[in-house]
């Protein structure tokens, strides 16, 4: 099977009890209970105290401050309900979901056909789907004492991450950096070391724009050994903190005080910002093959508008068509609906930097959100 086509303030604990360990996707009525939702509204129709009961997802590290927001949004909305969101990573996430273990899962890569298939038995006989709630730029993160304004092209950054260009005066990096003075220092690559949609967002665009240099495809498991590796994003990005001569990726809205190069798009040098990846998306087409309402967006990493930064990852919300009872449907179907909202949009971009959804991909998310119903 082919592999899948696809700045940070303080944020507040969620200080809410757990609830990962509740039924399937469809959990029973033990597990959710509350009202019809509110229809549409600037807030995706989650009205104040309409819905109540229990949620648990899983997924995305990258999305950690974005789902952050969005749950305490929600549930000052809906003081009756409880939403979770465990960052163990997209491949966890989606794995959790697939199981049965949580109710929606958060992926920077989005099912794959053969996953929703496996999806039937976790949503009652139904299917799973991908809506995009969550666009932003992948940062190349370093940290290297005197250099201050680094720039990338992407061959050079596949072969440091390929163990090809091994120290940071190469001459590769120097025709990159003219101006710079570059130290004699081994380059120290660090990678995610758990299953990462950031890793398969970042090896598709090594493998798009340098193929013959990056000649391990798109991978959502780090195919290269040697240098260092940190669990999730906030692993990495310690990782990298702790070094000398370290570089990585990452979801921008982690980035921090490190060094951030930029990269070559066409012939300038870019730097990341919300506005360059929303750009990114929206100049890249819908993917082919997929059933009506499952929305997945087929990145065109290649692109040569400077305005936009085609190293970005858009997060998908992996939900069920089908749950296994109404007030869950309700539940569910009233928090993806704030999460792609104005308000929900906003709440995150506030939180996390990212880009905000285009009015066209809000549209056809609510519209597939819409469709969620229950099986009894």
């Amino acid at each position: 099977m082919t592999a899948r086509q696809n700045k940070i303030v303080a944020f507040a604990a969620l200080g809410l009890a757990g609830a990962l360990g509740l039924a399937a996707c469809g959990g029973g009525t033990d597990n959710a209970a509350g009202g019809q939702n509110g229809g549409a509204s600037d807030n995706g129709g989650a009205t104040s105290g309409a819905l109540s009961g229990q949620l648990a997802g899983a997924g995305a590290s990258s999305a950690e401050a974005a789902q952050a927001a969005w749950t305490q949004s929600f549930i000052a909305l809906n003081p009756e309900a409880q939403v979770t969101y465990d960052a163990v990573g997209s491949g966890a996430g989606r794995e959790q979901f697939l199981n049965g273990g949580v109710q929606f899962a958060g992926s920077d890569a989005a099912l794959t056909p053969e996953e929703i298939t496996q999806s039937a038995n976790t949503c009652q006989g139904g299917k799973a789907f991908n809506v995009p709630v969550y666009i932003s730029p992948i940062a190349v993160i370093y940290n290297l004492e005197g250099v201050d304004n680094l720039q990338l092209s992407p061959q050079t950054i596949a072969g440091i991450f390929s163990g090809q260009i091994t120290k940071w005066n190469d001459p590769k990096i120097a025709a990159d950096n003219p101006d710079a003075t570059l130290p004699d220092l081994a380059i120290v690559p660090v990678h995610r070391s758990d299953d990462s949609g950031t890793t398969e967002n970042f090896t598709h665009y090594l493998s798009e724009t340098a193929g013959d240099v990056w000649t391990h495809g798109e991978v959502e498991t780090w195919p290269v050994q040697g240098g260092q590796s940190g669990d999730g994003t906030s692993g990495l990005v310690k990782v990298v903190e702790g070094g000398n001569g370290t570089i990585g990726y990452a979801d921008a809205s982690k980035a921090g005080n490190l060094g951030v190069a930029k990269i070559k798009v066409g012939e300038e040098f870019v730097e990341y910002s919300p506005e360059a990846a929303a750009k990114a998306v929206e100049l890249s087409p819908r993917a082919e093959g997929r059933e009506e309402g499952d929305i997945v967006v087929e990145l065109d990493r290649k692109l040569t508008d400077p305005s936009a930064y085609p190293l970005v990852l858009v997060s998908y919300l992996v939900l069920c068509d089908t749950y296994q009872d109404q007030a869950t449907a309700d539940l569910v179907k009233g928090y993806a609906n704030y999460i792609t909202s104005q308000e929900g949009q906003q709440a995150s971009q506030e939180a996390a930097g990212n880009a905000p959804l285009t009015e066209k991909l809000s549209t056809d998310a609510k519209a597939s959100i819409d469709k969620i119903k229950a099986a009894s």
